[in-house]
């Protein structure tokens, strides 16, 4: 994956906004102003997503690519390396995931408003 196709999944779901609010190097994917996604866009060496504990332990022990999230709470954040040993399609489920679990937090109205765009 590069940062060009990641940029466009993030982008495609629904709700979603960009933003660098950590710096110019830093891009940040929210929905409805709940962060699930960043990246360091010069180098894209990894992407931070939000992932269910339990999960985040088991990702991190069946792949060498999948770190306590870099500057994120370990608990609830894994950084995914983008060397090439995990796929694409992982990737984007793992993107999708951490999507939804930020929608899962909103209230219930945001999240109505959501199944309505």
């Amino acid at each position: 994956m590069d940062i060009i196709t990641f940029r466009e999944f993030c982008l495609a779901m629904p709700a979603v906004t960009e933003g660098m609010p950590f710096g110019e190097d830093v891009l940040v994917f929210k929905v409805k102003g709940k962060i699930f996604c960043l990246t360091n866009i010069d180098t894209f060496e990894f992407i931070n997503v939000k992932c269910d504990p339990g999960k985040a332990l088991l990702l991190r022990e069946e792949h060498s690519a999948v770190k306590p999230g870099y500057h994120m709470n370990k608990k609830h954040w894994n950084s995914v390396y983008i060397d090439g040993s995990i796929s694409d399609k992982l990737i984007r489920e793992w993107i999708v995931d951490s999507y939804n679990l930020v929608v899962g937090t909103l209230p219930e109205k945001t999240r109505q408003e959501l199944r309505n765009e």
